[in-house]
């Protein structure tokens, strides 16, 4: 049977679409302007001189290329921090879903609860915290706390319960696979498409993480994107400070490239039904 089409759902598609897509094209469109481009045209369409090598290169060399460094702060971040909280919610999950303990409806109210606190609520608290250990204006200040996922622990938890057959385990283990080679070979292979979006959920969360290195960090030198190009954005209203929109438009788009990079590159990982025909019923 030919499926319906609704003209309102294609309309409201095309209009979220839009919604969606314009800052993307406003960004691209801008970054390829110079500083006295940006307003002497119109600002969804190109100007006389196309100036996006220019602007690419002038923000890698500006402030003696700060900008490089916040790139590599940036993607240490997302490696140590949401690389761990995957692992450590992949594990956790696989953990709870599949042993009986004492306490294990505790461990659920408590992940339930944690993922309904806002981060911003704990920032202030987390500051005091690292202040006393004296890991504030440190790396550890921003991958520590992110190595804690409630949501993706909740989400791996979930997936973990039905994606991976006790009878698969029960076999590994009567072949006398030890518990961590049997979460290695045998579970971890099916929890892919889990991992992946818990992943790309963290990899999003920490990439464009501002709050909390505003608050943990004061060296320059640490800074992530985020908070450096904010800082860039910031000189136009300071005394004396430089006026660079056309960097910080240019750094915006080089920043959401390693993003959608991530996207395209792991979203053939997101399929399901991956033990469909493992475990004969």
């Amino acid at each position: 049977m030919r499926a319906r089409r609704s003209v309102t759902l294609t309309a409201l598609t095309g209009l979220v679409l839009v919604y969606a897509l314009l800052p993307l094209v406003w960004l691209v469109v801008n970054a390829t302007k110079t500083q006295e481009g940006l307003f002497d045209s119109f600002g969804l369409w190109f100007a006389g001189d196309f100036h996006l090598g220019g602007n690419i290169a002038d923000t890698f060399a500006y402030d003696h290329g700060i900008f490089g460094r916040w790139l590599l702060n940036t993607l240490l971040y997302v490696v140590a921090g949401a690389g761990g909280a995957t692992l450590l919610a992949a594990l956790a999950g696989y953990g709870l879903a599949k042993f009986d303990f004492p306490g294990r409806g505790g461990v659920f109210a408590v992940v339930i609860g944690a993922v309904a606190v806002p981060g911003t609520a704990l920032a202030v608290p987390t500051f005091l915290m690292f202040s006393q250990l004296g890991l504030a204006n440190t790396p550890w200040a921003i991958i520590v706390p992110s190595l804690v996922s409630p949501f993706g622990l909740y989400l791996m938890w979930t997936f973990a319960r039905d994606a991976v057959p006790d009878e698969l385990l029960e076999s590994a283990r009567v072949d006398g696979a030890s518990e961590a080679r049997t979460f290695f070979s045998v579970a971890l292979p099916l929890l892919g498409p889990g991992t992946v979006t818990v992943l790309l959920f963290n990899v999003v969360a920490t990439w464009n993480n501002y709050f909390l290195p505003l608050i943990m960090l004061k060296d320059p030198d640490w800074y992530p994107l985020t908070l450096g190009l904010s800082t860039w954005n910031q000189q136009a209203i300071t005394a004396g400070g430089d006026v660079v929109f056309n960097l910080v438009i240019t750094g915006s788009l080089l920043t959401i490239v390693p993003l959608i990079a991530a996207f395209l590159l792991l979203q053939r990982y997101w399929r399901s039904g991956l033990t469909a025909g493992s475990v004969k019923e």
